[in-house]
Order: C-alpha cells, then structure tokens, then sequence
C-alpha cells in the first residue's frame, strides 16, 4: 500500500496540468502493459520472462511502472566523489542491501559489484548489469563509452537485464552505436532484457544561454534511436528545454515539433520524451539526478510526478539515496515509489 504523500505546493501544480498531446495517443503504463507491448513484439519467450521478473518485483511489482537503483557512479563519476558522503557503500553488498530494502524492482550496478555478491543475491533482486562506462582516470579527461565486460559474463553472474550508455551526438557515438546494438542482440539472444542510458553528448550542445543537452527535441530523438537499437527501457534525463535543432540549426525539424507537440511545461516535454519511445510501447525511465542535500525528497517527488503524468514508467535514482544515511535512503526510494503507487496522481 502507499503511504501518505506529502506534496509542496509547486508539486500539487503539477497535478493539474493537461497535456497538449492526448494521453489517448500512448501505450499507457499499467498491469497488463508487459502483455499489451512486449508479448506482440518479436521478443523471445526467454526475454518476455526476463522482462517480468523486472516488472514483477519489488514494491511496484505488478503495476506496469519500475524503480531502480542505479550505482556505476563509482566508476562514471570516481568512487571517492560517489561514496564519499556515506562510505559504507564502498562496500558492494550494501548497495544490493538498499535496493532490497528500499523495494526496488531492480538493482543497476558494475561488473565489480555483483562480481562480489552475485552467488548471495542473484536470487534475491533482478540484476541490470552495466556492461560499458566512461571511465575519468584520463587525463584530459574524455567521453567514451568503452566495455567493460561481456554480455556473456553478465548472464553468467545471473543478470535479468544489461544495461548501456550511448552518448549520442559525440565523436564516438558511431562505434558505441554498433558496439552496443550487437551487445543487446546477444543479451536477448540469452534472454536477458536490455536498457539503453540515451545521452546527448557534444560541446555544440551547451551554448551561453542554454544547455541543449538536456532539450526535449535532442533527448527525444536520442529515446528514438535507442528503441531502434533493442532498448526493452529507455533511460533519459529529465528534459529543460526545448529548441535544441532549430537554435543549432542540424538535423531535422519542424514547427509542429515545438507549438503542436510541446510546450515549455516539464509534463509536455517529458510527454515529447514519451512520444519518441514509439508512444510508450517501450518505457521511459528518468534519472533521478543529483544530490544536493536537503530539497532531495521534494525534487525526487517532482520528477516522478512529471514522469508519471508524461506517460513514463519510472525513476531510476541513486546518488540521492545512497549519498545519505540508510534509513533516509529507503525512505526516499519509497517515497518515489509511493507517487507510481497512488491513484490520485493520473496520466495528463
């Protein structure tokens, strides 16, 4: 059951919001969604099993939606950055602990990690197992996805579900492509389920005024390319703007894109994100971001209400639970969850 939710009084605003792209256009997220979208699909049976051990598990288990627990921050970001503020997560097997506790469908972490724990937990929690990384022990530093295992080691450790990033848009975005195409091709030859992290990632992006990383229209064709790839989840930040084509003037767009399909309200361009996962047949989970100490409950409520209301499946968030103490972190895991657990809170 849901806990009472308290929301402040810029969360509540959301709940009124409607959309200007009908809510009647999506594969709508709910408890028969893994029949609806995946089983007319050509998935295997071994994946469709997969895909509901997932789905199945955890606090939203049976319910169409999913919180996961992401923790490759140790190597994404330097382990002494990422567990700095709460060290016992140097310890792997705490974080597989607080995904447990903290009812996660699933838990997302290295190689490293359920290499440490696997045999005492493959049985306990679904596991996504990150198979690339961009490492920042370079110096200068760059961004490049580079593998760090294979698809075969991870179904080995008893994975549910790998789990990649491509930066698109960056230099190195043609080989991470192919690269981790040909990864899902193998996973769902195995029968695991996959999850595509889409970045955008080009300094062009960034300009004085604004960060089109971050742009509905960039990250929402990023979503496309990745179920194009075999994504069965898209992971994707939570969109800020919007204009990202038309300001840096490449690719492809036109005005309906910006005064038809969106507006500047965080539903709508969460709701283009949607779109762009082929209108919700495969789910899109936001990131959680990161942590900044005191607002986190209040900003982890926001995005999940956002994402809900979108049409999305999800919060995968980390560093704001595990960057403070135990009990806090399964409180906010919890609270997140209680947004996709309440009725009241409705597709826009």
């Amino acid at each position: 059951m849901a806990s009472p939710l308290t929301l402040s009084s810029e969360n509540e605003a959301l709940l009124t919001h409607q959309c200007v792209v009908s809510k009647d256009l999506l594969h709508a997220p709910g408890p028969n969604f893994l029949d609806r979208c995946f089983v007319p699909s050509g998935r295997t049976p071994q994946v469709l099993r997969s895909l509901g051990a997932l789905y199945n598990h955890g606090r939203l288990g049976g319910t169409g939606y999913v919180s996961i627990l992401p923790v490759d921050q140790g190597i994404e970001h330097t382990a002494g950055a990422s567990f700095g503020p709460n060290p016992m997560y140097f310890d792997p097997e705490n974080i597989l602990k607080l995904a447990i506790e903290g009812g996660c469908n699933a838990v997302a972490t290295t190689f490293g990690t359920f290499g440490s724990v696997a045999r005492k937990y493959a049985h306990k929690i679904p596991f996504l197992v990150k198979i690339n990384h961009n490492e920042l022990l370079t110096y200068p530093n760059k961004y490049e996805q580079i593998m760090f295992g294979s698809v075969r080691q991870a179904w080995d450790m008893g994975a549910t579900a790998v789990g990649a990033t491509v930066y698109f848009g960056s230099e190195d975005s043609n080989r991470e492509i192919v690269e981790v195409a040909a990864a899902f091709e193998e996973a769902h030859s195995l029968g695991m389920a996959t999850v595509l992290w889409c970045y955008t990632r080009n300094n062009a992006f960034k300009t004085a005024q604004k960060d089109f990383h971050v742009a509905a229209d960039l990250t929402g064709q990023a979503n496309h390319l990745g179920v194009t790839m075999g994504a069965d989840i898209i992971k994707q930040k939570l969109p800020e703007n919007n204009g990202g084509f038309s300001t840096l003037k490449f690719g492809k767009c036109v005005p309906a894109m910006y005064d038809q399909l969106s507006t500047d309200h965080p539903i709508d361009l969460t709701r283009y994100q949607v779109l762009n996962c082929y209108s919700g047949r495969i789910g899109l989970i936001n990131s959680g971001g990161e942590s900044l100490g005191a607002g986190d409950l209040e900003s982890a409520v926001r995005t999940a209400i956002v994402n809900k209301r979108a049409g999305g499946q999800g919060l995968i968030s980390g560093r704001k639970a595990f960057q403070r103490p135990f009990a806090e972190g399964v409180a906010l895991l919890n609270a997140i969850q209680d947004v996709y657990l309440n009725p009241a809170i409705t597709l826009a």
